[in-house]
């Protein structure tokens, strides 16, 4: 059975991890997942599989959010620059290019998440 606290404890420390690493692009983001990961992975405790499953669960909700804000920003900015077509073609590339990180993210989530739960055991 999940753990939701365990989730919400490793979305909250994804989410921040994630907005803190735009400030080192793509090892910044991969430490953002493991470090969510192994939060969600920890407080969930249990085998490496419950682990792995709650670190995924905690990076997949953490990347979901961060690229939805990254996609209203640059629709927001693609707006202002390009005006109507502009803010579509930028909000959508954006969040595609938000979504790829949401997803290595997510995986790189479930692999700290194994590794939370083998060191709390």
């Amino acid at each position: 059975m999940t753990d939701w606290y365990a989730v919400f404890v490793g979305f909250i420390v994804s989410v921040i991890a994630g907005v803190v690493a735009f400030a080192v692009p793509g090892i910044g983001h991969i430490g953002a997942g493991l470090i969510g990961g192994f939060a969600a992975g920890y407080v969930a405790g249990g085998s490496m599989a419950r682990g792995f499953w709650h670190g995924l669960l905690a990076g997949a909700l953490g990347g979901i959010v961060v690229a939805l804000v990254l996609g209203l920003a640059g629709t927001v900015v693609g707006g202002l620059a390009g005006g109507p077509v502009g803010s579509l073609f930028g909000g959508i590339g954006i969040f595609l290019a938000a979504l790829l990180v949401a997803f290595i993210m997510a995986l790189d989530s479930a692999i700290g998440g194994a590794v939370g739960s083998l060191l709390k055991s």
